[in-house]
């Protein structure tokens, strides 16, 4: 097995993401670094700090130039950063040396490296935002067909009251909305640039320190923090938390698809567990997507808790928090990335069985799952306690002579009429309104 699954060509197809892939390899990394490096150069020229005629030639340059990840390796790997190893060979490259000596200019290498993956994690948050949205929408479309179609519930594993297959899909989609509303909030702490030299003083950028800073802000299209971020790394453990955090949402949809599409209940159709075959039972439908989706979800939490840990950056920058950081975000971003795909493909193809979820409401037949709503609808002429003692005695008569609840009751309370304390489309309370709330909500979503 390769070190990484992700970039595994045997478990390419399982667990990576082409299309985030590409914000992630070596170079991405050193392209994002040179557009860095170009726009500092350039604004520092508009600003006087260097000649001007030197900064719009290192700009075009890093705009035209090409440089091999590969030819870089030895230098990072006594360096412990790319940086030093890039701009000896973009100064090579240019092939212009008067000019090229303005390049870096009183930056630090952490600047660099830090704002050209804040330009590719802003990427990254487009695309995961737009792949939350899509899977709102479908789970939104589910909501509503299935509004009212009644299924049990289930608490701790066991059939508890009724409820719809709406609402469930509501249940799978309301957490979404709330991590594009995170996504928003914490956007603005997240997309900053880095530019405060060697300690985090600015000194070697000079008296326009802050100027060049904000020049530089704008010339990404990100926001200028005012301080030195280089040990203060909240933004990007709040960010891979946010990650976390939606792959755990998603895992919890794909337990629930894994549990309803399992021998034996069979309420989602084929489509929900679709794609994995057995090398010696042709029968098998694996759930591989929903299987998937709980691995990769328990892999971003491992790798949150080191970015968490990674806060404790020592003194004023520190090479092993920083590392911790590189080690783990790209592969969250993969993780999450690949998990809303995985999410997306397998809300679209889910074939509910509003039969078999009819089926296993009524369950034995002995109609135990309305004990609730019959010792409410008893509260009415009785006190409540005196109705539960009741139903739970009828309850327990059911199970030991095998004689339906609705009888048992009916021949208690001749006087009462309970048909719709047994009509499961009668008792799901909020269940097609929670469905409906959600598709609203959908709808109203920018």
């Amino acid at each position: 097995m390769a070190v990484t699954p992700f970039d595994s060509s045997l478990y390419r197809d399982l667990f990576h993401d082409a299309e985030l892939g590409k914000l992630f390899t070596d170079s991405a990394e050193v392209r994002a670094m040179m557009i860095v490096e170009g726009a500092l150069a350039k604004v520092q020229g508009k600003l006087g700090v260097t000649p001007e005629i030197s900064g719009e030639a290192i700009h075009r340059a890093s705009l035209e130039l090409q440089i091999d990840p590969g030819g870089l390796t030895a230098e990072t790997g006594v360096n412990a950063v790319p940086v030093p190893a890039l701009v000896q060979a973009f100064r090579a490259a240019m092939q212009a040396p008067d000019h090229a000596q303005y390049l870096h200019w009183g930056a630090t290498s952490q600047d660099i490296k830090d704002t050209a993956l804040v330009l590719r994690l802003r990427q990254a948050a487009v695309l995961m935002d737009a792949r939350l949205a899509a899977l709102a929408g479908t789970l939104a479309a589910l909501a509503e067909t299935h509004r009212a179609t009644p299924m049990a519930a289930r608490t701790w594993g066991q059939a508890a009251t009724p409820t719809s297959f709406g609402a469930v899909a509501a249940g799978w989609g309301w957490p979404l909305l709330d991590h594009r509303a995170r996504l928003a909030e914490l956007r603005p702490r997240l997309l900053r640039v880095s530019l405060s030299g060697a300690a985090g003083t600015g000194s070697a950028l000079g008296p326009q320190a802050t100027e060049t800073a904000m020049a530089l802000a704008e010339a990404l299209g990100l926001a200028a923090p005012g301080h030195s971020w280089h040990a203060t790394r909240d933004a990007l453990a709040e960010f891979t938390g946010w990650l976390a955090l939606v792959a755990g949402s998603l895992a919890k949809m794909g337990e629930d698809v894994h549990l309803m599409s399992q021998t034996g209940i069979a309420e989602l159709g084929a489509g929900a567990s679709d794609g994995g075959g057995s090398s010696t039972m042709p029968q098998k439908r694996n759930p591989v997507q929903p299987a998937l989706l709980g691995a990769l979800a328990r892999h971003a939490a491992t790798l949150q808790a080191a970015m968490t840990g990674a806060l404790a950056h020592r003194q004023q920058r520190d090479g092993a928090a920083w590392m911790t950081e590189w080690l783990c975000l790209p592969q969250i971003c993969m993780a999450t990335g690949r998990a809303l795909s995985i999410a997306c493909e397998m809300a679209g193809s889910l074939v509910p069985e509003p039969r078999r979820m009819a089926a296993n409401l009524a369950g034995d037949g002995l109609g135990l799952i309305h004990a609730e709503a019959l010792s409410f609808a008893l509260a009415g002429t009785m006190p409540r306690p005196e109705a539960q003692a009741a139903v739970k005695t009828l309850c327990a008569e059911a199970a030991r002579t095998g004689t339906p609840l609705p009888e048992l009751a009916a021949t208690r309370w001749p006087e009462q009429d309970f048909s719709a304390v047994f009509d499961p489309a009668a008792q799901l309370g909020q269940a097609p309104a929670e469905a409906d709330r959600f598709a609203a909500a959908v709808r109203a979503a920018p």
